[in-house]
Formats: structure tokens, C-alpha cells, sequence
């Protein structure tokens, strides 16, 4: 497989990165945890599919067949479709947006032109401005650990939760193991990632590494093949 990520332009409201990838022969790779959403589009000679995607609360092995294509976007932490909260998406749990004829989608009973790689910042642009891709203002203070004044702790809770699917507890368990495991696979040493992954000792290291990549930490500073964060 040949990964290629595109850096996204400032202006694309809601999102942290477009991406490109293609599958020149049938592979298969591990899909790291991550804490945000997306919106994911895969090309086959059949025709596009269009998927919905929550956070990921542990690393999964997935295969993709030869010939095909995928791009899309990288949502903000807490940025998500509305008709679809992430809570109900989680660990692959998509949901298909439906396709119609003339490669068009179908989203809110409305058909919407099928987005490419090189236009879905216009796609995002455009289901902002109609409402239909949100980022609840309340998720960065409950994120950091703060208190909002407006609402009850529990009615934050149940925000926060709707608009990033998993609890503030498990994103930063998420976070943290992204963290240390990006260290590792840039070649960082395990002491570092453990301080940067604010684990107590190495083994806690490698439970986590094993539970958010599938892979040790010393497979990850030698470089795994097709891992995918």
C-alpha cells in the first residue's frame, strides 16, 4: 500500500487533515486508537462508498483488496455529523451514506455532488455552512479538565460524549498512547515515551502500545509496516 498525507489548507473549517491512499496490492494494516472522527470515501471498480467514522478505542487489523483508493478528512476532536454522533460509530461501526446515481450522495434527504480527492475541502465547506457537520464549543473546556459554568457537570459529560464519542477519560488515555507511540515509531527510546506517554514504568508502556497499535513497544522503534495513524 502507498500512503500519501496531504497537508490541509488553513481555511477548511473543522479539519485536521485531508488524505490520500491507494492499495496497489492486497495488504493489510493496523488502524491505531484515535479519539476524533471522519468522513472517508473508498473507490473500487464498483462504484464509491461513503463512510462515517467514529473514534477508535483500540488498534484493528484491517485489509484492503488491490485497485482501490481512499481519501478523506480528518475531523476535529469533537467535530461530527449531527444525524450520525460518533458515540454510535465507534471501532468501525460506519455508517454508509447513501449513493444515487450520477456519483452523488444522499445526506439529510438532499443530494450532494460526490467530492474527489482534491475537492472534499469544498464538500466540508459546504455541509458546515447547511448545518450538517458541527463542533460543540463545550468539548475543548471539558477536554482540558476545566468545569463549564453554563451547564451541570453531567449535561457536559453527556455533550462531551455525544460530540467526541468516548468519555474525557478514555480520549486522553488515547491521546497519550498516540503520543508515546508516534515517539517510539519515530524512533524515540522507550524511557522517553514512557515520560511522554505519562506511564508509570515500561511494562504499563507496553500494555498500552499493545492495546492502542497492536505492536510492542520495541516493534514500533524498528519500524512496523503499514501502521496506521
Amino acid at each position: 500500500m502507498a500512503v500519501v498525507f496531504d497537508a490541509v489548507a488553513g481555511d477548511v473549517p473543522l479539519v485536521t487533515r485531508v488524505w490520500t491512499a491507494r492499495s496497489d496490492s492486497a495488504s493489510v494494516f493496523t488502524s491505531a486508537v484515535k479519539g476524533y472522527s471522519m468522513i472517508a470515501f473508498a473507490r473500487t471498480a464498483a462504484g464509491t462508498t461513503v463512510h462515517l467514522r467514529g473514534p477508535e478505542t483500540r488498534a484493528t487489523e484491517m485489509a484492503c483488496p488491490e485497485g482501490c483508493e481512499f481519501f478523506g478528512v480528518d475531523l476535529q476532536c469533537g467535530a461530527f455529523v449531527p444525524l450520525f454522533p460518533p458515540s454510535g460509530l465507534t471501532d468501525m461501526n460506519d455508517a454508509l451514506v447513501p449513493t444515487v446515481s450520477g456519483d452523488r450522495l444522499v445526506l439529510d434527504n438532499r443530494d450532494w455532488e460526490m467530492p474527489t480527492a482534491q475537492n472534499v475541502d469544498v464538500f466540508v465547506g459546504r455541509l458546515v455552512r447547511a448545518g450538517l457537520l458541527f463542533r460543540d464549543p463545550l468539548v475543548d473546556d471539558v477536554r482540558h479538565g476545566e468545569r463549564p459554568r453554563s451547564v451541570s457537570e453531567r449535561t457536559a459529560q453527556m455533550r462531551f460524549r455525544r460530540a467526541v464519542g468516548v468519555s474525557r477519560r478514555k480520549l486522553v488515555s488515547i491521546e497519550q498512547a498516540r503520543q508515546a507511540a508516534q515517539l517510539l515509531a519515530a524512533g524515540g527510546s522507550i524511557a522517553d515515551a514512557v515520560t511522554a506517554g505519562g506511564y508509570y514504568d515500561q511494562p504499563q508502556l507496553a500494555r498500552a502500545m499493545r492495546w492502542a497499535t497492536g505492536h510492542t513497544p520495541g516493534e514500533l522503534r524498528a519500524g512496523v509496516a503499514f501502521l496506521a495513524f
